[in-house]
């Protein structure tokens, strides 16, 4: 060390190094310290910095660009440097080799003299090079190092400065006048730089990017600060932001970029995973061969259990059950496994990693503070230091932690960044994979599962990524406070160690515990929100046949169990809250204790005691964080399965069907066999057929032969046992089951096509769409309710039909187009589009149908039965063999004769009217409804005929579409869907009240005492502590006698344990409170909304009623709770900590009037800001959702299409337009965090501060006690704003829900006004000037109805689609209320009675068979009024009596959702089913046998004829002969 500091004292030619500098009152540093560490540490940075920027300096070629001014300037200021550094090597030179140098020796200048200016010459020609690589740098505006450099450099030179001038204003004088000078000008120049560096210069290129986005053209310094922010955040401050104020997303965090980086990460993990599970599943099966029980169980039956249960006994339970385990753990495994986590962090890894950096530097900055908090208390304690050390101290306090910010807010922003990253690489991922998926993966998960992927697992993903680091961080933060607190106390440290270590497992016990709770509560969530689903899509049939009560007992059964485990969770957290909170308390207590009683000589001095606490502080946040963090770690492992079974699981195998060009047909299958799934069994045998380019071949069969199936063989839909497929050319494909997008009619046609005006008018004309476009209100740009809502089940058919034939493909798969048409109109569009001389006469179409009118015009025709051919030909061929085909056509040959009849009438294309239906009835009375209704015809509207065609999509999409009309406003009722209400602005107060009057006054008050009982408690415990270490003076050099001491640590240990029983009890109480406040919300939503008529859900998406039960229903259960807590917690602890320094300094009041005021306006600045970016965020997520439902719906259609790229694309830009909201919100929080922190940093300057002035009065356990608790302050207060804008955000879905709890209802129930038991006994019904309309806005669809319909009347209803014949339905049962009239039931006014009288009396078989899921018995009898025997009979009278019977759980099997797993025909028989049961006098059919083929039709007419006999009947049909034995 000697020898090196000679050396420098010989470079420098004056003394290095001398203690004696710093030992008075007013300090400096020696000059050569100045010269040499002081000019080496910044250019070293600079140096060190600059290699790689030079490197791609010389690699880029300049570009043709501009020379900015800024640019100019910075340049000019370095060459002026460079200059300087030049005039003091002249200056040295000229000293020593000028004519009036000394030739003596000692009078040469040091070494230093010149390589200094050489040093610094050098660096700023470097500087030059560095400004002219940030020009030439694709979209660069500045340098971060530059700037740090420039930041170094002025502060090292500060040090010489002041000592130049003090030497100037001193006794000596100015001694060097040249250098002096020089040392000034480059000093000036340096702080010009600074300033210049640290503006950001924004190239051309970059300015139109940085309109769009600030953060593009943000320099160093206001990246740091995050001042680019300020214009959202003023704007947001202003008014409330909207969706256009959003700015671009950055190249980088666009979904595109984001999802192609991760998947091909994906695919290579993916695929090392898949080669793992292969050799695992060969060893299971070496390992089964060996074992012969393990063979059984894994084919799931389990023999030895059966002898087990001979012999009874409890020991064999057990073995049971841990059999059932055991095959439960197969099922887990039985997928790729372990890809997904490596994927990610391979993925994301720089990021991680420049986080980790961020992290570490910040956990070690936390350790020097408690140090200079030592140092601190020694200065007030001992007078004779001198006064600039404690200024010192309290300006490196400051500096520490405005680093320590820094750091902090750049690795939170580096992690939420990572989140939102992974969250929209895996939503990214399952939206692909859902494209491609095969059928057996797809079974395994409802949409609804399919998009809680997307939502809840990916969200999960993105919690857990913001705090990952953590699971290294902790560790670390606890070796060191363990290590720093060893030299504090010593061995006395590991009591307080060993406390916390014992209470880390009592934490995991319980977080293990709550979280099975978790995960039983989800099932109940999920089981909930599944009803509440089906609910929500059969709200129709539930109000026609008064249903609801049963249903809303079915969800409040489901609640109630959710709410008693909610409670449980709730307890088990507030066990660990008064552990949490306790634990500090008890942990010092230990310590000190021990500390103290171990030997007399330990006296607890201020320094000790602060320095201890402070570092038990820093402890606290890994220790709770580690359990936490493990929980959420499990949770994780929950929802990896979940993700790695989804995208791990088969694809569709896309080989199934070739296409060779080489065949001469068009489609040939050879000895095919297919099943929906690998387990399944075949539902097509031996399947071969040659179909040749252009013909038109029928396919027909009885209902389940398998001939939609046949189809998505075809389609490459079903798994392929054996046997091939070719098929040439493009593909267009119509579903039985029209798919409709939530989109304008012209976007469903085009599907994606450019528009050609001439093709696109003909396929309207020939899919007989222009008269209903006539009617819509916006004409083909009306916009489409999710499933196709507001159009006829006939439109959505021949919207369908459309765009398969605009796609002009060359082989058309149709799947019963037909029927659900009329039966004029079906002729049209098979004479026009179909048929031989349709717009597809040239085009290979195949045609499942069963109009058997059709047939004669087909070229092929092949029958299936039970999924085999039995028989292919020509129509006279088949009808020559006597073959399956002519019993078919014999079954038929009564209705043939109706249909030839009426052919021969309508040859014109005449598609209004049929003049034939009124022939048929020549002998009807003048005022019948049906010609009634057919005159009106013309006149009626039928924007609003809702037929629901019973889909599986369950979220509905937000969009509003603006119409291209010339005209600007929109007409009347073209929008159906009204835009989601989003709340602006603060919400009000009397949210909250709502909120704690659900709560309960009493609960809400108590919660409030405990919470501040216990913060009295803490503000008790620290105050004793202070005075506690006061006894170092008072028993000083005595010995410290033994009952004060047991009186300090029982007063202390008191303290602590009550801290943690009133936050406790307080915690407990608001778990009481929280659940019965989600009881009576949720209780209050579901009583409402199954109240509300029908136009609500006809014109509000299903999504967004889905969501207030499930999201907002999910914050009011969990996140308020928590929101509300913490929000007491921390202003309670932000009063106390001022409240602590104001008596520990009282200079410190002044200060804090002016910091609470920039607090407030920061803070309420953010909030409005935050608050509306949450909201919109919320709203752009609905969406991705229900796109990604939609497209889950449509799958075979847009597979079909070959569309999947195209919405790959739109999920892309919908998940853009929500990351567009996302991440203004993450850089909002660091924009405050970073203001925050600041003034967190000041407050803690100023207690020291003031503690240095006021050191004469103070006691130093008061110092330790208000910094301690300054240092801490900084989080508390970032956590107060957090959690006030938490709290706002969450109390929204109170807001929500509540706005669902006042829509208006329809009218009672039941009223005072109740018919007797047997009305109605004859069912006559009488319309008097019946008028009615859908909604106030719209035309009237009945016009003034008047007419009699006598006891046990047939009445046929017919008219074409949209003339209001379901209209007639709806006012029947009042779901729409009459304009004007009345309708009379047996002398009864229906409109006086209770709705449910009125519908649990008449009965009606609807137009769509809706089922839900439960057992075939729920769908029948709901409230189980029946007995078995009622029911098997009802079945039998359906014809479904063998179905039943051959069911293994017979009327307990399960339906599953929406009835997907019964053919149409089957659900339609069901509801005939139904319809029998109930018996009442009076029966409508709403088009009830549309759906079915003829057989199922005479089946339903038959026994319609037998039962019903003594019944009114009202029909309404498309095919005439279902109501030609009507009686009128």
């Amino acid at each position: 060390m000697g020898a090196m500091s000679a050396a420098l004292d010989e470079y420098c030619g004056s003394v290095f190094w001398n203690a004696s500098y710093l030992d008075r009152p007013d300090p400096d540093l020696p000059v050569c310290v100045e010269q040499t560490v002081l000019v080496w540490v910044p250019l070293g940075f600079l140096w060190l910095t600059s290699p790689w920027n030079l490197v791609a300096l010389f690699k880029n070629k300049a570009p043709e660009r501009h020379l900015s001014k800024l640019y100019v300037g910075k340049q000019i200021v370095a060459g002026l440097l460079f200059l300087t550094a030049v005039a003091g090597l002249g200056v040295t030179l000229g000293e020593d080799f000028g004519p009036n140098s000394d030739s003596t020796a000692n009078g040469r200048n040091a070494a230093v003299y010149y390589t200094n200016p050489v040093l610094f010459a050098v660096s700023w020609i470097l500087v030059t090079l560095r400004h002219e690589n940030i020009r030439r740098k694709h979209m660069a505006v500045d340098s971060g190092s530059l700037f740090l450099f420039w930041v170094l450099q002025v502060v090292c030179e500060i040090f010489a400065f002041q000592t130049l001038l003090r030497k100037a204003l001193g006794e000596e004088g100015m001694s060097d006048l040249p250098r002096f000078c020089l040392f000034y000008i480059a000093f000036g120049l340096q702080v010009i730089s600074l300033l210049l560096s640290a503006i950001a210069d924004v190239p051309p290129e970059a300015e139109k990017v940085a309109k769009k986005n600030p953060e593009a053209g943000a320099a160093c310094l206001s990246r740091i600060t995050f001042n680019w922010f300020n214009s959202m955040v003023f704007k947001g401050y202003k008014t409330p932001l909207v969706q256009e104020d959003l700015w671009d997303l950055n190249k980088k965090d666009a979904t595109r970029h984001i999802s192609d980086m991760f998947e091909s990460v994906m695919m290579d993990e993916l695929g090392k995973a898949r080669q793992r599970f292969q050799k695992q599943l060969r060893k299971r099966k070496a390992k089964q061969k060996d074992d012969p029980h393990q063979n059984g169980l894994a084919r799931g039956v389990s023999q030895d259990v059966l002898v087990m249960e001979e012999q009874g006994g409890s020991k064999d339970e057990k073995k049971k059950k841990e059999k059932e385990k055991e095959k439960e753990k197969e099922d887990e495994t039985l997928h790729p496994n372990s890809w997904l986590i490596p994927s990610i962090s391979k993925a994301f890894k720089w990021m991680l990693i420049e986080s980790a950096f961020f992290k570490l530097l910040y956990d070690l900055l936390a350790f020097v503070s408690p140090q200079l908090l030592k140092l601190m208390i020694t200065f007030t304690q001992d007078t004779s230091i001198y006064a600039w050390k404690g200024y010192v101290y309290a300006t490196l306090l400051l500096l520490v932690a405005v680093v320590q910010s820094v750091f902090l807010q750049q690795y939170f922003q580096r992690c939420f960044v990572l989140g939102m990253k992974v969250r929209t690489a895996l939503m990214a991922a399952v939206y692909r994979k859902a494209l491609i998926v095969s059928n057996d993966t797809r079974q395994e998960s409802t949409v609804g599962e399919t998009v809680n992927l997307m939502s809840a697992d990916a969200q999960r993903f993105n919690d857990i990524t913001n705090f990952i680091h953590l699971l290294w961080s902790c560790p670390l933060q606890i070796i060191l406070s363990i290590f720093f607190l060893w030299q504090e106390l010593g061995p006395s440290v590991l009591a307080g160690l060993g406390v916390m270590i014992l209470m880390a497992p009592i934490n995991v016990l319980l977080a293990t515990k709550s979280r099975n709770f978790q995960a039983e509560n989800m099932k109940l969530k999920d089981k909930r929100m599944k009803i509440m689903n089906e609910i929500l899509n059969g709200m129709k049939i539930l109000k026609l046949y008064a249903w609801e009560p049963s249903f809303e007992a079915q969800i409040l059964a489901i609640r109630e169990l959710e709410l008693k485990l909610m409670k449980k969770i709730a307890y088990f957290s507030s066990i660990s809250t008064f552990i949490f909170s306790a634990a500090p308390a008890i942990v010092s207590l230990a310590t000190f204790a021990v500390f103290v009683s171990v030997s007399p000589n330990n006296i607890l001095d201020a320094e000790k005691a602060f320095t201890s606490i402070s570092l038990f502080n820093i402890l606290r946040f890994p220790l709770a964080m580690l359990p936490m963090l493990i929980g959420a770690m499990v949770q994780i492992a929950v929802s990896k399965k979940r993700l790695e079974k989804f995208l791990g699981g088969e694809d569709l195998d896309s080989n199934t069907v070739n296409h060779d060009p080489s065949f001469c047909s068009a489609i040939r299958v050879t000895d095919g066999a297919f099943s929906w799934g690998k387990d399944n069994d075949l539902t097509l045998k031996n399947v071969c057929l040659d179909i040749k380019a252009g013909r038109l071949v029928a396919v027909v069969g009885a209902v389940g032969s398998g001939k939609s199936s046949l189809l998505s063989a075809l389609l490459g839909e079903m798994h392929s046992i054996k046997g091939s497929i070719n098929m040439q050319g493009s593909v267009a494909y119509v579903p039985q089951q029209a798919w409709i997008q939530n989109a304008t009619l012209r976007d469903n046609i085009l599907f994606g096509s450019a528009l050609e005006g001439g093709r696109y008018e003909s396929v309207l004309e020939c899919c007989a769409l222009k008269p209903d476009l006539e009617l819509l209100p916006g004409g083909d740009e009306t916009e489409i309710g999710e499933k196709g809502i507001n159009l006829s089940g006939g439109q959505k058919q021949r919207v369908s039909l459309a765009r398969a034939t605009y796609s002009s493909a060359d082989t058309y798969l149709l799947d019963d187009p037909l029927s659900a048409v009329d039966s004029h109109v079906a002729k049209h569009l098979f004479e026009r589009v179909i048929g031989p001389k349709g717009l597809l006469k040239d085009k290979t179409r195949i045609l499942v149908t069963h109009g058997v009118s059709f047939l004669p015009h087909v070229d092929e025709i092949v029958v299936l039965v039970d999924g085999r051919v039995s028989e292919v030909g020509s129509y006279q061929s088949l009808k020559a063999s006597k073959g399956a085909f002519s019993n078919f056509l014999f079954t038929y040959a009564k209705e043939e004769n109706n249909r030839s009849a009426k052919d021969e009438g309508s040859d014109t294309e005449e598609v209004d009217v049929i003049p034939e239906a009124e022939d048929a009835q020549a002998d009807c009375p003048p005022e019948d409804v049906v010609s009634l209704t057919l005159r009106r015809n013309s006149s009626l509207r039928h924007s609003q005929r809702h037929a629901q065609r019973n889909g599986s999509v369950r979220l509905r999409k937000t969009s509003s579409l603006r119409t291209k009309r010339p005209s600007d406003e929109t007409k009347k009722g073209q929008r159906l869907i009204e835009k989601e209400a989003m709340e602006t602005g603060t919400v009000k107060f009397a949210v909250y009240v709502q909120y704690l009057r659900a709560m309960g006054w009493c609960y809400s008050a108590m919660v409030f005492l405990m919470y501040f009982i216990q913060n009295i408690a803490f503000i008790g415990s620290n105050l004793w502590l202070s005075d506690w270490t006061s006894d170092s003076v008072r028993y000083f050099n005595q010995t410290y006698p033994g009952h004060v001491r047991d009186m300090r640590v029982g007063v202390f240990g008191a303290l602590g344990v009550a801290q943690g029983f009133f936050i406790f009890l307080g915690t407990l109480l608001l778990a009481d409170g929280a659940v019965s406040a989600s009881r009576i919300l949720h209780s209050r939503l579901l009583a409402n909304v199954l109240r509300v008529p029908m136009m609500f859900f006809d014109t509000t998406p299903s999504g967004r009623v889905v969501n207030r039960f499930a999201k907002d229903m999910f914050t009011v259960d969990e996140m308020i709770p928590m929101s509300f807590r913490s929000w007491v917690l921390c202003l309670l602890g932000v009063i106390g900590t001022l409240f602590v320094i104001c008596l520990a300094t009282p200079l410190f009041t002044a200060v804090i009037v002016p910091l609470a005021v920039v607090y407030y306006f920061v803070q309420r600045f953010y909030v409005a800001t935050s608050r509306q970016l949450r909201r919109l965020d919320s709203v752009s997520r609905s969406p991705i959702y229900s796109h990604f439902g939609e497209t889950v719906a449509g799958l075979s259609v847009i597979r079909a299409y070959g569309h999947q790229e195209r919405f790959l694309m739109h999920n892309e830009k919908t998940m853009d337009e929500n990351l567009k909201s996302v991440y203004p919100w993450i850089v909002s929080n660091r924009w405050l965090a970073i203001r925050l922190e600041f003034l967190g940093n000041l407050v803690v300057f100023f207690s020291a501060l003031f503690a240095v002035i006021s050191r004469e009065s103070l006691n130093s356990g008061l110092v330790g006690l208000s910094i301690s608790y300054a240092l801490n302050v900084t989080q508390t207060l970032n956590w107060l704003v957090r959690m006030t804008s938490e709290l706002e955000t969450n109390i929204v879905a109170v807001e929500r829900v509540s706005e669902y709890t006042e829509i208006t209802n329809e009218a009672a129930w039941v009223s005072d006004r109740r018919p007797d038991k047997s009305w109605p006994e004859s069912g006559r019904i009488r319309f008097e000037d019946y008028k009615v309309r859908y909604r106030p806005e719209l035309d009237l669809v009945l016009h003034g109805i008047t007419c009699d319909i006598d006891s046990t009347e047939k009445i046929g209803i017919v008219g074409r689609t949209g003339a209001g014949k379901s209209s007639l339905t709806n006012c029947l049962f009042r779901i729409i209320e009459a304009a004007q009239g009345k309708i009379l039931i047996d002398g009864i006014d229906i409109a006086t009675i209770g709705l449910h009288d009125l519908r649990s009396r008449v009965t009606i078989i609807p137009q769509d068979p809706v089922l839900f899921s439960g057992s075939l018995r729920m769908n029948l009898d709901p409230f189980e009024k029946f007995s078995d025997e009622d029911l098997w009979r009802a079945l039998e009278l359906s014809h479904l009596k063998e179905f039943a019977k051959g069911l293994p759980e017979g009327l307990l099997y399960e339906v599953s959702e929406g009835g997907e797993n019964l053919s149409v025909g089957q659900r339609q028989l069901l509801c005939l089913a139904r319809a029998l049961l109930r018996k009442s006098r009076i029966l409508i059919l709403d088009e009830a046998t549309a759906a079915v083929d003829l057989e199922t039709d005479n089946l339903i007419q038959t026994t319609i004829r037998k039962e019903f006999s003594d019944c009114t009947v009202l029909t309404i049909a498309h095919r005439l002969n279902t109501i030609l034995d009507s009686s009128r």
